[in-house]
């Protein structure tokens, strides 16, 4: 689906996720203070695990025809890549 898109379109894409990724990586710098990675880290990492999450769907075949399954897809991977980057960050943390 994603690789369906015309660049002007792909780019558009990139830029509003971005966009609303930095606003939320800053919401969560607030909230976490040293624990995050910055509101810049917070918003790359978000960017990457949206689009990585739909294109993991899309390679498994799942096909997100309807651009609000796509938006809950990209949502839930975004917060899925962040809760695993900073489980990790605590971990290495610990020892």
């Amino acid at each position: 689906m994603i690789w369906n898109l015309d660049a002007s379109w792909l780019l558009m894409a990139i830029a509003v996720v971005s966009m609303l990724s930095f606003f939320l990586g800053m919401a969560l710098d607030g909230m976490m203070a040293k624990d995050s990675f910055g509101p810049t880290g917070n918003a790359a990492v978000i960017t990457a695990g949206f689009f990585l999450g739909i294109f993991v769907a899309n390679s498994y075949g799942i096909y997100l025809n309807d651009l609000k399954l796509a938006v809950v897809v990209g949502i839930c991977s975004a917060f899925v890549a962040v809760l695993v980057l900073l489980l990790g960050k605590a971990i290495v943390a610990r020892l």
